[in-house]
Parts: C-alpha cells; sequence; structure tokens
C-alpha cells in the first residue's frame, strides 16, 4: 500500500494576498478556492510537477501565520530555479550549500547538496534543494 503526501497547510493572514504569491510569484496551479462555511474559506495550490499541495486558509483553527518552516521543494537545475523566482519578484537567497561543518556557505555543493531559501509574505519559510537527475 502507498502513503502519498497529499496536502499541507499553509498558515497566513491573508488568503487573496497569499494566493497571489504562491500562484503568481511561484507559478503554483490554483487547484480549488471555495467557501466551505460562514467566514471560512479554502484555497488549495499545487507547485508544477507536484503530487502534493498546499492549503490556504481563512475561518479555520491552525498554527499561527509564518510559523511553517523548512518546507522544501526539490528541483532539477537550481540556477534555473533560482532564476524563475527571482525573475517573477520573489526575494530569494542566494545558492548555498552545507559545509563539512555543518554550516550554511555560499555557493552550490556536492550532490543533493545546493539550497535557495525564501519565505512567502507571511514568513513561512521555504527552501528549494536540487535534486540530480536520476535521483
Amino acid at each position: 500500500m502507498d502513503w502519498k503526501l497529499e496536502v499541507v497547510p499553509v498558515p497566513v493572514t491573508d488568503v487573496d494576498r497569499a494566493k497571489g504569491f504562491y500562484a503568481e510569484g511561484l507559478g503554483f496551479a490554483v487547484d480549488l478556492d471555495i467557501q466551505v462555511g460562514d467566514g471560512a474559506r479554502m484555497v488549495q495550490l499545487t507547485p508544477p510537477g507536484s503530487g502534493c499541495s498546499i492549503h490556504l486558509n481563512t475561518g479555520i483553527t491552525g498554527p499561527p501565520p509564518g510559523s511553517l518552516q523548512g518546507l522544501q521543494i526539490v528541483v532539477p537545475d537550481i540556477e534555473a530555479a533560482r532564476a524563475e523566482l527571482a525573475g517573477r519578484g520573489v526575494e530569494v537567497s542566494g545558492i548555498r550549500h552545507y559545509g563539512e561543518d555543518g554550516a550554511l556557505a555560499d555557493g552550490p555543493g556536492g550532490r543533493w547538496n545546493s539550497f535557495v531559501f525564501f519565505s512567502d509574505p507571511d514568513g513561512n519559510g521555504w527552501v528549494l534543494q536540487e535534486r540530480p537527475a536520476g535521483g
């Protein structure tokens, strides 16, 4: 039996602002935008090529906005992905890697060791990680 991660709730203060950031800034597809009750709204977005989506919610109890950190998205080309996000107006870090001492250092690293960091407008932290061809 396969177990697949389907959705990750991302806590935000302004669903419309966050929807714009993820759809226009990151290129996520808007799968769903519905009122689920009186004052409750759910927006589901999916990164290109991903089997897992995110939910942006209002009127539903959850963690405080900006508290989600370390969500990782794997990409085949870290430089191209960084350039795409920067071209869409997203504030991204330079390419970084973890050194032998475990600390982050500037520049790309070896296999599976190149990262770009960014945050959404509420401060939820994301990481792009280069996934080499062939996994």
